[in-house]
């Protein structure tokens, strides 16, 4: 398959290393990344040289290689692999790479032997060491007194390697290039045969939604004890939470372990308190925002894929992890006699939808609807688990969460939110995330859930799917995050909701809009709704992994 790095960087599954075209520029970077997106990833801008003299290139990127060949003469060229997690190569014909380095103050290049050196990088704890197999390399790198001025590194006629490491280089054998390249594409073919099945029709986005889940693994280092799926290598690389879970949907029927680990990394860092963390990275944890309880939910429906999960071991550390998060939200999120509240809308993963533009905290139907789905899927726990009575405590705290919902959250116009200390009735109402009770339609009145799913058709359903706000709102923006756009997560939500408590025909409905969306807007974070344009991040894995379980339900 061929890529355009602009859209997708060129990984490879396990690898901190990608490269990548500038959102707005021709400007092409080897970058790295390792401490999250608040780290600075660029390492090195690339370019091709003739006897000194910049030339005019073009790409040729696929799941194994990425070329740059001269527009004048495609025989020569740089051809750049990841054989090994660790290590980035480049092989050069007939022109001259250079790579400058995006340093900063006490950053270090420093010859380590011949043909060798080793680059130190401050800001991200890492060192790099660039060796010269064959060829022709050159390095100028003037010291000033704390580092080097600057960095340039020049490369011909020959194989060169670029290998990471946090501490101290191990000497070792480099593998051949082109064995390299036949190796990845081997594993690259392993996970598309897994993962995905022809189709005439959407083969593209098969082809794309493949190629960014399998690239934006990265490998154990640092916090991250599993092998974990980024967000993206682009620009929102962090795993989060929720999107976590999106994710090892997709990997339970075929990659169960890999499944597994995408959950074992919030349990792992799970806080003292119950939470877990909003996001981690391999050096840093942030509990700023918390999400609500989805884990639950995604784990009943990874029971249903593969015989692993059920095994006991499994399902007693998600139930324990999830009694534990259930308690946090009862400690810390709920004042007496009201429901759970949010602090920020980034807690609900909505982060500017309009249901928070009056203040905070807010009590809000969607946060009370996933507790309650939690305390019901934790009372089939419980009884799977022969904890009779934690399943009848379970059953009881739901049957009085979703009476306070009612009582406090809906009335004859729908369900609304509350905001302050007070908790005032919020006035804004044309925000998607208020219909989220669909979750819980197994509880709610026929005519509740009716007039909930028409709502939804007559007001939020657009072209390509459910707008985030409501198109007639003057809050809705094409490009406003949650306040219009289409998110992957949420379609998902949506679909299965409708899909399973008796409007299967409007699901289904939605799901194949989903599926027509990603032939116009790629697989990006969210999407105009209205001509399907693919908006921020282009390279997005829940949106890949949601695709990916809506074509296999295609075949039900």
């Amino acid at each position: 398959m061929k890529l355009d790095i602009r859209e997708t960087p060129f990984s490879r599954f396990g690898s901190y290393f990608c490269v990548s075209k500038e959102k707005d520029s021709e400007e092409i970077y080897i970058r790295d990344v390792h401490g999250g997106d608040d780290a600075p990833s660029k390492l090195f801008k690339f370019d091709l040289l003739q006897d000194g003299v910049e030339k005019e290139f073009d790409i040729l990127a696929t799941s194994n290689s990425l070329r740059f060949y001269l527009v004048e003469d495609s025989g020569k060229y740089a051809e750049i692999i990841l054989p090994e997690e660790d290590e980035l190569h480049i092989e050069t014909s007939g022109v001259e790479v250079r790579l400058q380095a995006s340093k900063v103050k006490y950053d270090t290049l420093h010859e380590y032997e011949d043909g060798m050196f080793e680059y130190h990088i401050y800001p991200k704890e890492l060192k790099l060491m660039i060796s010269r197999l064959s060829g022709e390399m050159s390095v100028e790198a003037p010291w000033n007194v704390i580092g080097n001025d600057f960095i340039d590194i020049r490369m011909s006629n020959g194989h060169f390697v670029i290998e990471s490491y946090r501490t101290v280089y191990t000497q070792k054998e480099y593998g051949n290039f082109a064995a390299g390249k036949e190796k990845v594409e081997k594993h690259f073919q392993e996970w598309v045969e897994n993962l995905t099945e022809k189709n005439e029709v959407y083969q593209a986005s098969i082809d794309r939604a493949a190629y960014i889940t399998w690239s934006s693994m990265v490998h154990p280092h640092g916090l991250l004890n599993e092998y974990a799926m980024y967000m993206s290598k682009l620009w929102m690389y962090n795993i989060w939470s929720w999107d976590n879970c999106f994710n090892a949907l997709n990997l339970g029927a075929k990659y169960p372990e890999l499944a597994y680990s995408q959950l074992k990394i919030f349990i792992d860092t799970q806080d003292e308190s119950g939470a877990y963390p909003d996001f981690v990275n391999d050096k840093f944890v942030s509990y700023n925002c918390i999400k609500p309880p989805i884990f639950a939910y995604v784990y009943e429906k990874l029971m249903d894929m593969n015989d692993y999960f059920i095994e006991e071991g499994r399902l007693r550390e998600i139930y324990e992890s999830t009694k534990k998060v259930t308690k946090y939200f009862d400690l810390y999120r709920t004042y007496e006699g009201r429901l759970p509240h949010y602090k920020h809308g980034n807690d609900s993963g909505w982060d500017n939808a309009s249901l928070f533009h009056r203040g905070m905290p807010v009590e809000a139907p969607d946060l009370a609807s996933f507790l309650i789905r939690t305390y019901d899927i934790l009372t089939k726990f419980a009884g799977i688990l022969g904890e009779e009575a934690e399943a009848k405590q379970f059953t009881e705290k739901a049957d009085a969460t979703f009476a306070l919902l009612m009582e406090r959250l809906h009335d004859e116009d729908g369900f609304f939110g509350r905001v302050g200390k007070d908790a005032e009735k919020i006035d804004i109402r044309s925000s998607l995330i208020l219909r989220l009770p669909v979750l819980i339609g197994y509880r709610l009145d026929k005519k509740v859930m009716d007039r909930l799913v028409d709502d939804l058709v007559e007001n939020f359903e657009m072209k390509f799917g459910f707008a985030t706000e409501m198109p007639t709102s003057p809050l809705y923006k094409e490009n406003g995050y949650w306040l219009g756009p289409i998110w992957a997560p949420v379609t998902y939500l949506f679909v299965d909701s409708l899909e399973n408590f008796g409007y299967s025909e409007i699901g289904e409905r939605i799901r194949k809009k989903y599926l027509d969306l990603t032939l116009v807007g790629g697989m990006a974070e969210n999407f105009d709704p209205q001509n399907g344009k693919g908006l921020v991040d282009t390279s997005f894995t829940w949106t890949s992994s949601v695709f990916l379980q809506f074509m296999k339900q295609g075949d039900r």
